[in-house]
């Protein structure tokens, strides 16, 4: 999944990625969170994007839990999800 942050600060890939963990823990709880299986796996810090992996079984969720997330590390942000792929080099076409 490729995200695009903006945000009124810079954001590392670490914050970006706990930003979302949060969000799905607070949305689904533990149980969710722990089926997400999320990880970082590419960041573009340029162009304030991020790719992220999650189970294709929990896409759904973590899809709403990225957009209710409203504040990173008690600033204003925002996460567009830019676009979903099986494989990174489907998703570099989508993006």
């Amino acid at each position: 999944m490729a995200l695009k942050v903006v945000s009124e600060q810079p954001l590392n890939e670490q914050t970006v990625l706990d930003a979302v963990q949060s969000s799905v823990h607070r949305l689904f709880g533990e149980y969710g969170a722990s089926k997400a299986n999320l990880k970082l796996t590419k960041n573009l810090p340029e162009k304030h994007q991020f790719v992220i992996r999650c189970s294709h079984k929990a896409l759904e969720q973590v899809r709403a839990a990225i957009a209710s997330t409203t504040t990173i590390n008690g600033k204003n942000a925002a996460i567009q999800v830019l676009g979903v792929s099986g494989t990174l080099k489907a998703l570099s076409k989508k993006t």
